[in-house]
């Protein structure tokens, strides 16, 4: 790894969580979300990057979105698996996203369309460019399981909010 690349993964994290989350913990972990960001921010991270999804990729979006007001230097970046990823969403869920992707600092799309995998490719491409991953993980399946693994295997240093408020 060049110098460059390693200097910009050292200024950068990445957000990965479960889509499903708990209506009693969703105040806490949008703290914790908020706690770890400024400590980050702190330590020179600037460039946050999140996938896409419902549940704690919003939550993470809107965190940095919202800290952006007060860290100017901090950069929002979507890294979309594909063009459509959303092709199936509806009401609130639509414009939020739709919102938040208005107010990005940078799109990134992995692929130009839906292929099953796509998704996987996404969250390895997250890790692989990152220094720091702030995740919600409180199982060890699923697609948050898999991105957690990979990203640690990357040397990448994970701090996951799930085990804050076990």
């Amino acid at each position: 790894m060049e110098k460059g690349e390693r200097e910009l993964r050292e200024k950068t994290c990445f957000f990965t969580g479960h889509r499903d989350i708990p209506k009693e913990k969703y105040a806490q972990i949008q703290e914790d979300l908020e706690t770890a960001a400024r400590g980050l921010i702190a330590e020179g991270v600037i460039y946050f990057a999140v996938g896409g999804a419902t549940g704690f990729d919003t939550l993470a979006a809107m965190t940095i979105l919202k800290l952006k007001e007060e860290f100017s230097e901090a950069r929002l970046v979507l890294i979309l698996p594909c063009k459509n990823h959303n092709f199936s969403w509806q009401g609130r869920d639509l414009r939020l996203f739709e919102g938040i992707q208005e107010r990005a600092d940078k799109v990134v799309y992995t692929a130009e369309r839906y292929y099953n995998g796509c998704m996987y490719k996404r969250n390895r491409y997250m890790a692989e460019g990152s220094g720091y991953c702030v995740c919600y993980m409180d199982r060890d399946t699923g697609g948050t399981a898999y991105t957690v693994n990979y990203a640690l295997s990357m040397g990448v240093r994970v701090i996951n909010l799930a085990q804050l408020d076990a």
